[in-house]
């Protein structure tokens, strides 16, 4: 077993990610911090780091007890990490869930309830394109007829 492993291996084998590209990913896009800093995938993570992953809306942190880069069994969890998210993070995660949003991309999927009503006023709204003064009679040519 070795002092150190990388963060992106570290976060997979510990099935915080369900594979190591996502790890990887969360990582490139700076959801994922050692101590309080941003990292890279490459940064090695010891025993006794703090390690933030940011989830929307939460952001979960979790203590490294054990460095590893091989997947082990879910059972086995508690000797690898320590789960050390303070409880306001999980009432933000309730208020979430109780909220009723969904996280759906717009314009993805079936309309909300408020969506289809937007869509049903702008539909009902009678559009006004010209003017009574304009004249649709043109002056054709014989040859084009």
């Amino acid at each position: 077993m070795t002092n150190e492993a990388r963060i992106d291996k570290w976060l997979w084998a510990a099935r915080i990610y369900k594979t190591r590209t996502l790890a990887t990913d969360a990582c490139r896009n700076g959801r994922i911090s050692i101590n309080g800093q941003q990292v890279k995938a490459s940064r090695t993570v010891k025993a006794g780091d703090t390690v933030g992953v940011r989830k929307p809306p939460v952001t979960y942190s979790f203590r490294v007890l054990q460095t590893i880069e091989k997947r082990v069994g879910a059972k086995l969890l508690p000797q690898i990490l320590e789960n050390v998210t303070p409880p306001e993070q999980y009432e933000i995660l309730e208020m979430s869930r109780i909220s009723g949003f969904v996280d759906r991309a717009r314009g993805t999927g079936r309309p909300t309830k408020k969506e289809r009503r937007a869509i049903d006023d702008y539909a009902d709204q009678t559009p006004v394109f010209f003017d009574d003064a304009f004249d649709f009679e043109f002056d054709m040519d014989d040859e084009e007829a």
